[in-house]
């Protein structure tokens, strides 16, 4: 095989792999894609991106075209002997290509300038929904003032409302992003800085800490869920309610000996010693325990709770444990004794997606690991690797999630 042929055929693959890669930079469904835009701030700041990457394609063309006629008009042809004549300076082309790119910027300015403003502009409408945004290292807290709500690392929406936020920060910089409905807006120490956008369409969407904030930055992830107005109402009343509160486990006390013993039957003067003893009644059954609320995704055995997954706890002993342990004083869980700031409010942890700001999904056996070792899983979270031993975590397992 010629050797030309057979680099050919050595081409042929990269060159296939290099079209699977093009082809692959036009999918539309990255989980934090900027190129789908579902609100009128993002539809904004994408609107400037493309009208700036239609003038750079134009630009693109038109210096390739004029390369390639450079190339091919002055190309060096066999026999020829003229050498090329050599130009010093050209004042109208040197008056062209500095003229033309300032005219090109200023296309590119304008829109970019009147974006700025609109995208800046906090004039109150109504039927806001103000939340207030405060960053963590390494989650996001998320109060809703006038609707009486706290969550954390999952925030809701009503599609169709505008929603205008307050941004804040607990410790360091950082940076609040949702790519498909707002751009990066920081969140600096001892200021307040706001952004706004009116979400479309339904659906969930991830945000991301977007500046460098320490060792788990990477992992200071968000949930957005952009509800109907229906679904947020119920969403809202839920999140409303106090936590469910569970009774401390009471022991059944021992029977009595008078009530232990076989009772005996005095023979009666009046009958017969032939006659046979009537056979006493058997004891009414004692009447059923009333029927309690199990948690979805678990099943009553007694008075413990197994988990899909192997995961078997006590909500009850979990309850009490939580309360009598360190939880406290970091997290928060309305109807409780616990009103700790430090951590996330936990009132409703139970119903949310995800845990550990995006990290994991909310399951068993995935909050098992969470308590077990935090920092394992988020090097240099507060919350320490508290030496819980197994059944300890099971209990906990158990009552975090039956916290809906």
């Amino acid at each position: 095989m010629p050797a030309r042929r057979r680099s050919r055929s050595r081409l042929l693959p990269l060159a296939g792999l290099a079209g699977l890669a093009v082809l692959s930079a036009c999918a539309r469904n990255y989980p934090q894609t900027t190129l789908a835009p579902k609100s009128e701030f993002a539809r904004t700041i994408d609107g400037v991106f493309m009208h700036t990457v239609w003038w750079g394609l134009a630009v693109f063309v038109i210096v390739e075209a004029l390369l390639l006629y450079i190339m091919f008009r002055y190309r060096e042809r066999p026999g020829s002997q003229a050498k090329p004549e050599h130009v010093h300076g050209h004042t109208r082309l040197e008056i062209a290509w500095t003229v033309a790119p300032a005219i090109i910027l200023a296309f590119i300015a304008v829109p970019t300038i009147r974006a700025i403003f609109v995208t800046q502009d906090m004039t109150p409408l109504g039927g806001d929904l103000k939340v207030r945004v405060i960053g963590h290292q390494w989650w996001w807290q998320f109060q809703y003032p006038d609707l009486h709500v706290v969550t954390a690392n999952e925030l809701h929406l009503p599609v169709g409302a505008r929603a205008v936020f307050d941004l804040e920060t607990a410790d360091v910089i950082h940076s609040f992003w949702i790519p498909e409905l707002a751009g990066k807006r920081d969140v600096i120490p001892r200021h307040v800085n706001h952004i706004w956008f009116t979400p479309e369409v339904p659906g969930t969407y991830t945000g991301q800490c977007a500046e460098l904030c320490g060792t788990s930055h990477a992992r200071m992830g968000f949930r957005v869920i952009v509800d109907s107005p229906e679904d947020f109402r119920a969403w809202v009343e839920n999140q409303r309610r106090p936590a469910v509160a569970y009774a401390a486990p009471t022991p059944t006390p021992a029977p009595a000996e008078s009530e232990a013993a076989p009772a005996e039957t005095a023979p009666a003067e009046s009958a017969s010693a032939a006659a046979p003893a009537a056979p006493a009644e058997s004891p009414a059954p004692p009447p059923a325990a009333p029927e309690t609320e199990t948690p979805a995704g678990a099943s009553a055995r007694g008075d413990t709770l197994t988990w899909k997954g192997g995961v078997v706890g006590d909500p009850a002993a979990g309850a009490a444990l939580f309360q009598r342990s360190a939880c406290v004083a970091c997290h928060t869980i309305s109807g409780t004794a616990a009103k700790g700031q430090v951590g996330p409010d936990l009132t409703h942890v139970g119903s949310r997606q995800r845990i550990a700001a995006e990290l994991l999904p909310n399951t068993p056996e995935n909050v098992a690991r969470w308590l077990h070792d935090p920092p394992a899983l988020k090097p240099g979270a507060l919350m320490p690797n508290l030496n819980l031993k197994p059944e300890q975590i099971a209990d906990l397992v158990a009552y975090l999630e039956s916290l809906k």
